[in-house]
């Protein structure tokens, strides 16, 4: 019930999160690619070294990739059905983000884990080991879509608005949004753990 209500009584703020963070197939870059245009977002702020530049697009890729991998295998074993088929099905057949004026697509695979929390938590921990835990940046990635740029006090707060969009935008339920962060975060703790050159 918590995503039926949550989509039926979005703020637009929620829904403007549910916008930005959709990174749909055909429209934009997808989740990973919008994970590589944050880090290129920092990198171009930091006047960043081709050094530096190097070892974060390696991270960033690393995690992202691991993320998918560990998230694809875990949506396989749990194989959950998304809140769109479950809500049609047993609460309301006409559901179907109505809200949202631009729907976001569900994704045609099963639903746990959240794959946009998996690698937003990947991404944060990599960007964080790099930039610190209180980086303050704005992510402008959907100018060209006419949507407002985003700003942060930490990667962890982009994470975790990134992983939430997910509710509100009706594609996953609350527990793959934060254990997929928590996967996420995991994995990047381990390739951060890589030895990197100094």
């Amino acid at each position: 019930m918590e995503v039926y209500s949550a989509v039926k009584n979005l703020t637009p703020e929620q829904e403007q999160i549910a916008l930005f963070w959709a990174d749909d197939p055909g429209k934009t870059f997808t989740p990973p690619g919008h994970s590589i245009a944050i880090a290129t977002q920092i990198l171009r702020g930091q006047h960043a070294s081709l050094a530096l530049a190097a070892e974060t697009y390696a991270r960033v890729g690393l995690a992202v990739g691991d993320a998918f991998i560990g998230c694809w295998h875990a949506k396989y074993v749990h194989n959950l059905v998304r809140p769109i088929t479950y809500i049609q099905s047993f609460i309301d057949p006409t559901w179907n983000t109505p809200n949202i004026t631009d729907p976001v697509i569900t994704p045609p695979f099963p639903e746990y884990p959240s794959g946009h929390s998996t690698q937003s938590g990947a991404t944060a921990s990599v960007l964080t080991a790099l930039f610190g835990d209180e980086y303050r940046f704005t992510d402008n990635s959907h100018a060209e879509l006419g949507l407002a740029a985003r700003t942060f006090n930490s990667f962890d707060e982009f994470a975790d608005e990134a992983a939430i969009s997910r509710l509100y935008g009706g594609i996953h339920y609350r527990p793959a949004i934060e254990l997929g962060v928590d996967q996420g975060r995991c994995i990047g703790e381990q390739v951060n753990k890589l030895a990197w050159k100094k």
